[in-house]
This record gives structure tokens, sequence and C-alpha cells, in this order.
């Protein structure tokens, strides 16, 4: 499922055009800002007023503090309005240094010390920010890699807390330009664009690492499905026993996981369903602020490369086999010393797949998080064979309702988070995917879409079927998420949540799917 983007929160310095931003080189600064003039917080807005205050630092100088009390647990921040034509499509790194004394732990892991980017875009805002950030801490450096749409239309920063008392102290803040705005291609390329199969299209659905026999018999034989993406997932996602490092017990389980797939690989050749390898749980797992340990460490890279030279290697020559999905959504965070970034790692991994398998297809995710706007960090990789996918659950406050803590009762079509949201809406959302599929001649391939099964009065039914719609318009491969793993995306399960049976007749979201699948037969 579509993961959070990370951010750290910045102070803007200004004085610089929109054309000089496009002329800023790599790593140059382009915001920095600390709290030492008498006036700083006169440019901000601050709510409520008393909260947030200028203050002696620990270390001498002053810093930005943010106080709420146990008593009054209301949000509490500084906020400041950026300018749009310098950050708008660009890829950012900020830096910001926090500390925090006696933060409640939050109700939800959105809520907490607040370093978070508020955009406004014409497909429904965003909210970046940082997980899980509470307790008592000494000063730390924050910093982490953003990606801003280019279709942005208003964007501030807040500094603060919310739903939760205690202190936060904010200083040193920077933001370094990584990429500027990608620049389209004068020319994209012509001719035949590889798929990695040879059916009219591929049309199916994710599966856990839990399904079995029986559960084949029904997607493949009643259903009709011709594809399925078959997620190796230790546990849980987005945290699992991978997290804590231990690569002997990330070996142990991942031959488990492949050896319960490959007693159904027969299955599902006999139905014709083709197999894509999904990597779900990556070497080194995840760390609280969901970034993959995989760009932290060298040796869990070594294991990443290590482990799909052995798949590419076992399944080389296997008919079911569509392809391999190197990482599932990956999130780079901050890079490690001696570690490739995603760029990079995927460049290599590719290439190992290649060298062992030189048919199958290797599918590849952008980063940050899978997502079409993640679409603009990604070169396409010097390795043959490639489809490039992306995950679609935008917006999330209408796909991922009650999930979460997320308010429930969001219809589609409607207006979602005071923005008009329907078909025409949704295509504009991916028209950056059919862009970039176009500027660069190759194949898209939507891994995962889906939409909560209690959104109310058929919502989910109608948000499914203009996502089907549209990548049919596009030509694209799709796999719904998921089928018979957890009933909250299950097509098979009626609107109630309480109700956790499946339902004694089918719902408008299987015949919908069924329907679809029906005419791969054609």
């Amino acid at each position: 499922m579509k993961t959070r983007i990370l951010l750290c929160g910045w102070i803007l310095l200004g004085g610089l055009s929109s054309q000089s931003l496009a002329q800023q080189k790599t790593g140059e600064v382009i915001f920095q800002a600390d709290f030492e003039a008498p006036d700083a917080l006169n440019t901000w807005q601050t709510a409520p007023k008393e909260a947030a205050r200028i203050v002696p630092g620990s270390k001498g100088g002053h810093v930005l503090e943010v106080e709420v009390s146990p008593d009054h647990a209301s949000p509490a921040f500084a906020r400041m309005a950026l300018p749009v034509e310098k950050i708008s499509g660009s890829l950012l790194k900020c830096e910001a240094m926090v500390k925090a004394d006696s933060v409640g732990k939050p109700p939800q892991p959105w809520n907490g010390v607040k370093l978070m980017l508020h955009l406004g875009r014409p497909g429904g805002d965003l909210w970046l920010q940082p997980d899980n950030i509470y307790g008592t801490f000494d000063w730390k450096l924050l910093h982490r890699n953003v990606e801003v749409p280019a279709d942005i239309t208003s964007a501030e920063l807040l500094l603060g807390l919310e739903s939760v008392s205690g202190r936060a102290q904010f200083d040193d803040i920077k933001i370094s330009l990584l990429r500027g705005p990608r620049v389209r291609p004068s020319t994209p390329p012509d001719g035949p664009v590889y798929t990695g199969h040879d059916a009219r299209r591929l049309r199916g659905v994710m599966v856990s690492t839990r399904i079995q026999e029986a559960d084949l018999v029904v997607l493949g034989k009643e259903w009709g499905a011709n594809h399925i993406r078959w997620q190796l997932t230790w546990d849980g996602f987005p945290h699992s026993p991978a997290d804590n490092g231990d690569l002997a017990s990330y070996d142990e389980w991942l031959a488990k996981a492949l050896e319960h797939m490959d007693e159904l690989l027969p299955l599902c050749e006999k139905y014709g369903i083709k197999v894509l390898i999904d990597l779900h749980t990556l070497p080194g797992g995840r760390s609280q602020q969901n970034e993959c340990r995989l760009f932290q460490e060298k040796r869990f890279q070594d294991n990443f490369l290590g482990w799909w030279e052995k798949i590419a290697l076992r399944y080389r020559g296997n008919k079911t086999i569509w392809g391999y999905d190197l990482a599932n959504e990956p999130i780079e965070g901050d890079v490690g010393k001696d570690c490739m970034d995603w760029q990079q790692l995927a460049t290599a991994a590719a290439s190992v797949v290649r060298k062992s398998d030189p048919d199958h297809a290797i599918i590849v995710e952008p980063a940050p998080g899978g997502g079409v706007d993640a679409l603009a960090n990604l070169e396409p990789l010097p390795v043959p064979g490639v489809v490039y996918s992306v995950h679609m659950y935008s917006p999330s406050q209408f796909t991922h309702q009650g999930v979460y803590g997320a308010p429930v009762g969001v219809h589609y079509p409607g207006t979602i988070a005071g923005n008009r949201w329907d078909k025409e809406t949704l295509r504009h959302v991916l028209e950056p995917a059919l862009e970039w599929q176009h500027d660069h001649g190759v194949q898209l391939y939507i891994g995962e879409f889906s939409a909560i099964r209690w959104a109310p009065d058929e919502s989910a039914y109608r948000y499914l079927k203009d996502c089907i719609d549209l990548f049919e318009e596009n030509r694209w491969d799709w796999a719904y998420h998921a089928f018979r793993e957890w009933n909250g995306w299950s097509v098979e399960h009626g609107p109630d949540p309480a109700d956790t049976a499946p339902a004694k007749t089918r719902t408008t979201r299987e015949k919908l799917l069924r329907s679809w699948f029906e005419s791969n037969a054609r």
C-alpha cells in the first residue's frame, strides 16, 4: 500500500527568482536560516500566538521553541508560506536540527513533532512529514530528500506539535537542490515497447505469501485472472522481523517463502497465470520513519544483490514467471556511507538479473514510495527488458479512509480535502506517468491500486471502475491490491467494516474485476 513520504522542515531565506533556481547547481543551498535575528518570528504566522517563541539555545544562539501544556494538547504551529515557483517540480534535500522534551507518544504516527510541508495541488493537497517523532531527545539532525510535484498551487511550512503535549525546538534549517524540474526530451524514442509478455493485457491481483491452492483455483479457474503479483512479505507491512537487521533470519524466511511459491507455480501454469515476484520485504526492513534500511548499510545491499542473482537463476526459463519486481515502494532516506542510492542500486540489481536471466521482465518502481510523482526522480535503466511500475492510491483520504484512524464517510466522486475528485481528476493525476512513458518509450505497469471496502454508497466501485478505465485507455497492465490478503481491501467482502465474513452475494467490486478478467480469454 501506499506509504507516507518523509520530510524535514525549513525556513525561507528568500531573494531567489524562479529563473535563478533553474540555474542552481546540484548541491547548492537555495534556502537557509537560523533564529538569531531579534525579530525572526515576525514573518511567521503562529497559532496559538503564545505557543511559539524564540528562546536561547542550550549551546548558545537562539532557537524556535513550540510548547503545549498537558491541559491544552491542541495543535500549535509556526507557519510560513513558501514560493511555489522556486520549489515546484524539484527534488530537494532538507536538513534541520530538532530537540524534544517530554513530547508524549502521539495517537497516530503522523502526529507528534511536526516538520510538515503542506502543498496545495489540483489533484488534492499533500501533507509531507516525518512520522513517529516524539519523546525526549537532544539535538539531532534530521535530513530527508523531498519530491515536490510540478503542479503545486501553494506551499507552506509548519513547525510545531500536534495532538501531544511537550516542548520541541528547531534550528539550523537548510534546503539544497538535488534535482531541478524534469526536462522532457525533445524527441521521444521510436520503436516497439517492451512488455515482457505476449498477452493483450495482464490483468490480475496481488496475493500474499499465505495464498493456498484453493485460492488460486478460484482466481484462475473461476475468475479468469491472467496475472498475480506475488508479494514476498514477512509478517506485515511496513514493519516486520526484518527490521532488526538479522540477515540469517531474513535468508531463512525468504528461502521458505520461495519454496511455498514453487509448490503453487504449477497451478499458476495450469490456469495461464503469469507471476510477478515482488520483493516486498527488503533486507534490513524499514526504520520507524518507514525508510528502507537497505540504503543505510552496505551489507543489506550486498544481500539484496545476492538474492536477486539467486532468484533470477532459480526461475530462468520458467514460462510461468513474468518478471521480477526489484523492490516494493523504495524509500531511501539518508543514503549511508559506501551505499548506493536507488537509481544506482536498481541498475546494479537489474544488471545482476539480466546476466543470470536473459528473458524475464525486470520491474522497477521509483523512489520515494513508488508513486506517480516519484517517476521524475528516475532515469530509465541502461539494462534491456525493464518495465516501470507505479502505485495508485490517490486521493488517500478516500482510498484509505478508516485506515490508521483516517476519517470515514468520504464519497467518490465528490469533494475530498477541499478538491473535486472525479474521473478527470484521476486522469490528471496519472498524466505525468503517461508522459514519462511516452518520453522514454517504455511500458508502465500499475502494481497496486485499491479503495477500502467500506467507502460509502458504492464509492469504492466507482473509483475502481474509473481507475481501470484509465489503465485500459493507456494500455497499462495492472494488479488490484489485494486478493485474500486483508479483508479491508477484499472485493469478496461487503461494505460493513464490522463484518469480516465474505459477502453471501457478489459485490459490485468483485463483479467489476471479474468482468475485466473475462476479457483476458477473448
